[in-house]
């Protein structure tokens, strides 16, 4: 059963990082390696504007389920762009043994 909606099928690879909570999306960002980072960011940016286009015509208080997975994804993007961007590494320069716990997760 196909994890996004058909138009993004060509995400499929990366059903992997579509994760419901921060601390579950911070978790899979510090155990992949960059080229799994970078992989997953490359595909997944380039298909950001359509995800966002065709998330934005939803009602997102009636998301289908396969589009709250897609919604997941593009916040894994989110936390995997500094890595890729800025970094070059999964966990923050110079942060030590520091992690973050995020309290208030997005309302989807």
């Amino acid at each position: 059963m196909p994890t996004f909606p058909p138009e993004f099928a060509d995400l499929e690879p990366y059903a992997d990082w579509s994760l419901r909570t921060e601390r579950e999306r911070y978790a899979k960002r510090l155990s992949s390696t960059m080229a799994e980072l970078q992989a997953f960011y490359d595909a997944a940016f380039a298909r950001l504007p359509d995800a966002t286009a065709y998330l934005d015509a939803l009602d997102f208080a009636a998301l289908p389920e396969d589009a709250t997975k897609l919604l997941w994804l593009t916040y894994s993007l989110v936390n995997a762009s500094f890595p890729v961007e800025v970094w070059r590494q999964p966990r923050v320069p110079d942060s030590g043994a520091a992690t973050m716990d995020v309290v208030v997760e997005p309302a989807i």
